[in-house]
C-alpha cells in the first residue's frame, strides 16, 4: 500500500481509550489503521510517547466576524493550539445571508468594514466567494439571526411583521439548504430585544425541523443568569430544537453563587427531554466590548442611537448614574483596543480615572465618544473554581470564543485575548495534567468526538478509516499555555503536529504555512 502520510507509534484516541497503532494517510483521508511499521510514505512521523486525537473543533468561534478569515487566513493562531475546523456565526452575527450589502455594517463592531467587499447575498454565494480564498482550517457557519433581522429592518431595532418574520424564515431555510449548520441567537443584542417569542419559536421550530443546532449568547450573564438560562429551556422545550449555549459564564462574584442552580435548570431539562448543553473557555478574564456596560435603553437604539446619547448631557448623565449602580470592579478592566486612541491601551479604568482626575463612569463614557464606540476589554469576572466544575459535565464542551491570527502579520486589535492562541491546551494543561478534573481521553473525546456530533458532522472528529485526515499529535509532558494579557503574542506548547486533510499544517511544533482547510456544508 502506497501512503501519503504515515504516523507511526503513537498512543491513538479510539472512542474514549487510546490505543498503540499506526496510521496510515492518502490525500486527505485516513487510509487505514495498524502495524505499518515496514511501511514507508512520503511523509513519515515517529510519534513515539506522544498522543493523537482527531484535530480539535471551535464551536465559538469568530475569525468570520473579525473578518481575519480572509485578512489572516492562514489561521495560525487556531492552526498551533491544535484546531483544525471552526465554526462561525456565532451569538447572532454570521457573514451570510446578506440580503442588502450594506448588511455588512453589522461587523462594524469588530472590523473594519470599509475594506471589505461582501459581493454575495446568499449562504450559497458567501461560500463560493470563501473557496476562491484558501484557508488554513475548515470553516462552517451557522445564521446570525441578528444578521437575519438586520436583512429586514437595518439599523431600526422593533418587532417584526407577520410578513417579515415569514420573510427571515423563508431565508432561514434556504440557508439551511445551502449548507449553514443552524442559527446563532444573542438575546442580549440589540436587534433580538425586539423579538417576539413566537418569532423565536418559529425560527427555532425551523431549525429543528432541518436537524440543526442552536448556538445561543444568553441575555445575562450576571445577576440574571437564572431567568435567562430558563428562558432558552423553555425555547428548546417548545421547539423541539437542541440548545447549546455559547461561551457560558456566570459574571461577577456577587453572582457565582448561581452556578448550582444554572446547572440543576441544565440537567432537569436533559431529565425532561430537552437537550441543552453549553461550551466555556478556560480562562477567568473576559473579552468583550466596553459599550455593553451601558443601559439596555442606550444599547436597544443601534450604534447611531448610542453615539447620540453620549453627546447629550440629559441621557449622558443617566447612563452613567446607570454604570454607578453596576459596582463595576475598574480596577480589574482592561482596555484591551480602541479604534483611535491607543494611550488607554493596556490601562484600567481606574487608572486612566486617577490620572485625568475623572470618575471612571466618565471615563467609559469618553472612551466610547472618542473611539466611535469601538472600545474592546478584559475584565477578571469569572470564578477558577467554577471552569474546575463546568469540565467535568457531560454536556459541557470546551471553545475559544475567540479569534484566528497569522502569527506575523500585525495584529487587528492591539492586546487580544489569550484565548485566541492556547484555549485547547490551557485545559489539557489545567483540567487533564494538573488538577486530574478530566482523563485525558475524555476531555481530548470533548475536543472532538462529542464536538462534532454536537454540529452535526460525519466525516470528522473521529481516527477512522475514511474519515478526513485532521488530527492533531501532542506531548502532554510539555502542553502548556500561560495566558499573558499584556502581549500580542501568546506562546503554546506541546502540540508537535497538526494535520487539515491530510496535509502537515504544524511540523515538530513549527508552521509549514499549509493551506489545506475546506468549507463544511451540513448535508
Amino acid at each position: 500500500m502506497s501512503y501519503s502520510v504515515l504516523i507511526k507509534g503513537g498512543n491513538v484516541l479510539r472512542g474514549r481509550k487510546f490505543e498503540r497503532i499506526d496510521i496510515g494517510i492518502k490525500n486527505d483521508k485516513i487510509e487505514d489503521l495498524g502495524d505499518f511499521s515496514a511501511e514507508k510514505a512520503d511523509l513519515v512521523v515517529d510519534a513515539t510517547g506522544k498522543y493523537i486525537s482527531s484535530g480539535f473543533i471551535d464551536l465559538t468561534n469568530h475569525s468570520d466576524t473579525h473578518w481575519t478569515l480572509f485578512s489572516q487566513p492562514k489561521q495560525e493562531s487556531m492552526l498551533k493550539q491544535g484546531i483544525t475546523t471552526i465554526l462561525g456565526g456565532n451569538c447572532g452575527a454570521s457573514l451570510a445571508p446578506l440580503v442588502h450589502a450594506s448588511d455588512i455594517e453589522g461587523i462594524h463592531k469588530w472590523a473594519d468594514v470599509t475594506q471589505i467587499n461582501a459581493n454575495w447575498r446568499s449562504v450559497g454565494e458567501f461560500f463560493d466567494e470563501l473557496s476562491k480564498h484558501p484557508i488554513g482550517v475548515n470553516f462552517a457557519t451557522l445564521v446570525g439571526h441578528g444578521t437575519l433581522r438586520r436583512g429586514i429592518l437595518g439599523d431600526a431595532a422593533r418587532n417584526l411583521t407577520d410578513k417579515e418574520i415569514e420573510e427571515i424564515k423563508f431565508i432561514l431555510k434556504n440557508s439551511l439548504e445551502e449548507g449553514a449548520f443552524g442559527l446563532s441567537t444573542s438575546f442580549a443584542a440589540a436587534h433580538a430585544k425586539f423579538a417576539t417569542n413566537a418569532e423565536i419559536k418559529e425560527l427555532f421550530t425551523i431549525v429543528a425541523q432541518h436537524e440543526g443546532m442552536i448556538k445561543h449568547h444568553l441575555k445575562d450573564e450576571g445577576k440574571n443568569i437564572l431567568p435567562a438560562i430558563a428562558e432558552i429551556i423553555g425555547f428548546a422545550r417548545d421547539s423541539g430544537a437542541e440548545m447549546q449555549i455559547s461561551h457560558f459564564k456566570i459574571l461577577g462574584k456577587s453572582s457565582w453563587a448561581s452556578l448550582p442552580e444554572a446547572i440543576n435548570l441544565i440537567e432537569s431539562a436533559w431529565q425532561e427531554g430537552s437537550k441543552v448543553s453549553l461550551d466555556f473557555f478556560p480562562y477567568t478574564k473576559t473579552g468583550s466590548l466596553l459599550y455593553m456596560f451601558l443601559p439596555p435603553w442606550i444599547i436597544e437604539g443601534g450604534r447611531a442611537k448610542i453615539l447620540g446619547a453620549l453627546k447629550d448631557p440629559k441621557a449622558r448623565r443617566e447612563a452613567l448614574d446607570y454604570l454607578k449602580s453596576l459596582t463595576l470592579h475598574y480596577d480589574k478592566i482592561v482596555v484591551a483596543s480602541t479604534f483611535k486612541d491607543a494611550t488607554s491601551i493596556g490601562k484600567t479604568i481606574k487608572e486612566l480615572a486617577d490620572s485625568s482626575g475623572l470618575d471612571p463612569e466618565e471615563i467609559i463614557a469618553e472612551l466610547l465618544e472618542i473611539n466611535e464606540l469601538q472600545v474592546s476589554i478584559f475584565n477578571e469576572a469569572i470564578s477558577e473554581d467554577h471552569l474546575h466544575d463546568l469540565i467535568t459535565k457531560e454536556y459541557a464542551l470546551v471553545s475559544s470564543d475567540g479569534v484566528g491570527y497569522d502569527l506575523k502579520t500585525k495584529m487587528p486589535f492591539d492586546l487580544p485575548h489569550p484565548r485566541s492562541f492556547g484555549t485547547f491546551p490551557r485545559a489539557l494543561q489545567i483540567f487533564a495534567k494538573e488538577r486530574n478534573d478530566i482523563k485525558l481521553e475524555d476531555i481530548l473525546h470533548k475536543f472532538t468526538e462529542e464536538a462534532a456530533y454536537a454540529l452535526g458532522i460525519k466525516d470528522r472528529g473521529k481516527i477512522e478509516k475514511g474519515f478526513f485526515a485532521d488530527l492533531a499529535i501532542l506531548d502532554l509532558e510539555k502542553i502548556k499555555s500561560i495566558p499573558n494579557y499584556t502581549a500580542l503574542r501568546q506562546e503554546v506548547e506541546g502540540v508537535d503536529w497538526v494535520f487539515v486533510n491530510g496535509k502537515a499544517a504544524v511540523k515538530s511544533g513549527v508552521m509549514a504555512g499549509e493551506l489545506a482547510g475546506r468549507i463544511i456544508k451540513r448535508v
